[in-house]
């Protein structure tokens, strides 16, 4: 039996998109662009499977031959969100961003969430999570007033302090805003963004949960599931698809927890979607534009890519790619409109490059004729020029 491994590098996009003017992302390129800032990356493992064949990354110069099969994927749903990149991913191109709200959110939606919840909110503006934290952290501790922020991104945040509101009641309070949040309001995600500390030294903790809306047709997740296989989500995975074709969630706290029960799920299942999502690089290192981070992350996952490659099955096949770009060294702290890169490795893969991708959900639509399962909506399989006859 054989069975497919996706890991997202949550992020980590390659150089900018082909529309990246509409995104104000002319510029973003996150991989090259801290490659540059560290004066080179030293990635061994990633460069041997061919990561620099795909663009000029300082310290990784283009393999010859490659052992992995490497593309790029240009993103096609418009959006630079995570939902809509994972859902692309798995097969669906949307027709139309999430709705923003970079001005806050107008009454309609504010007035019934905190009649909902019983009290009044704090903040109702664009702002970076630790920033708000720090601006608004205080009066939450004196009145208990949840802190609801959003950014760049069709999200609708909230953050309490862990001492003040119990984390099961901020999961409350998120699913009240999911239901409100429908029709032309209908954001990708609401967050719950718990944190811990005292004024001037507060920080976020790992219990972040996201509560998104589910995919309006069947991904390629549903349609693993459908044929009776497995479908084990790590990371935020299983929060960014709602469950929806999920058969074992296995929730994570940063990118070792998730690397570690990766290496374990593939030695676990010998068939069907182990789908990972590693947080830490988006989170942690885009959005706080610490580049030295993101490169430590890139190394810790480079380091591992041996134990993963020793875990798979002689017919297994490993997909690494990424869902949008964050470009770490860029002023902004959102995600950036990015082609992201590709590696694909196996012991039945044929090695080099395959052309760029139109869309993410070539990706999809290429497991699934993988795994010869029903097809995705959209997408064009790639399995002939990545497997050897």
């Amino acid at each position: 039996m054989s069975k497919a491994i996706i890991i997202i590098l949550d992020g980590v996009g390659l150089v900018e998109a082909p529309d990246a003017a509409d995104y104000n992302d002319v510029g973003s390129a996150t991989l090259i662009n801290t490659a540059r800032a560290m004066g080179g990356l030293n990635l061994p493992n990633l460069e041997k499977l061919g990561l620099g064949n795909l663009a000029p990354i300082l310290g990784m110069p283009p393999a010859n031959p490659p052992t992995g099969a490497v593309a790029r994927l240009i993103p096609h749903s418009p959006g630079k969100d995570s939902t809509s990149g994972h859902w692309e991913l798995a097969g669906i191109i949307l027709d139309k961003p999430f709705p923003t709200f970079l001005d806050g959110f107008p009454d309609g939606i504010i007035k019934p969430f905190s009649h909902k919840i019983g009290r009044e909110i704090l903040g109702n503006y664009a702002a970076s999570g630790t920033q708000i934290i720090e601006e608004l952290g205080e009066e939450h501790l004196l009145t208990g007033k949840p802190i609801v922020y959003t950014s760049a991104d069709s999200v609708f945040q909230i953050a309490a302090h862990e001492g003040i509101i119990p984390v099961g009641l901020l999961y409350d309070w998120c699913r009240i805003a999911r239901k409100i949040l429908i029709g032309p309001n209908v954001v990708s995600r609401v967050i719950a963004r718990p944190f811990i500390g005292e004024p001037g030294n507060f920080s976020r903790t790992p219990k972040r949960r996201d509560f998104s809306v589910e995919p309006p047709i069947p991904t390629l997740l549903t349609k693993i599931e459908r044929a009776w296989l497995p479908v084990v989500a790590i990371g935020k995975i299983m929060d960014l698809f709602a469950g929806v074709g999920v058969t074992e969630p296995v929730f994570t706290h940063s990118n070792s927890e998730g690397i570690a029960e990766t290496i374990r799920m593939i030695r676990e299942y010998d068939s069907g979607l182990i789908f990972t999502n590693l947080v830490d690089f988006d989170m942690l290192w885009g959005h706080r534009n610490d580049y030295r981070g993101m490169t430590q992350g890139l190394c810790e996952f480079d380091n591992a890519l041996p134990i993963l490659m020793e875990a798979m099955s002689d017919d297994d096949l490993l997909f690494i790619t990424a869902d949008h770009g964050n470009d770490p060294t860029t002023p902004s702290t959102d995600h950036s409109r990015e082609i992201v890169p590709l590696v694909i490795l196996g012991r039945k893969i044929r090695p080099g490059r395959i052309p760029d991708r139109g869309t993410f959900a070539d990706l999809g639509q290429t497991v699934a004729d993988f795994l010869d399962i029903e097809p995705t909506e959209f997408g064009t399989s790639f399995l002939k020029e990545i497997l050897i006859p």
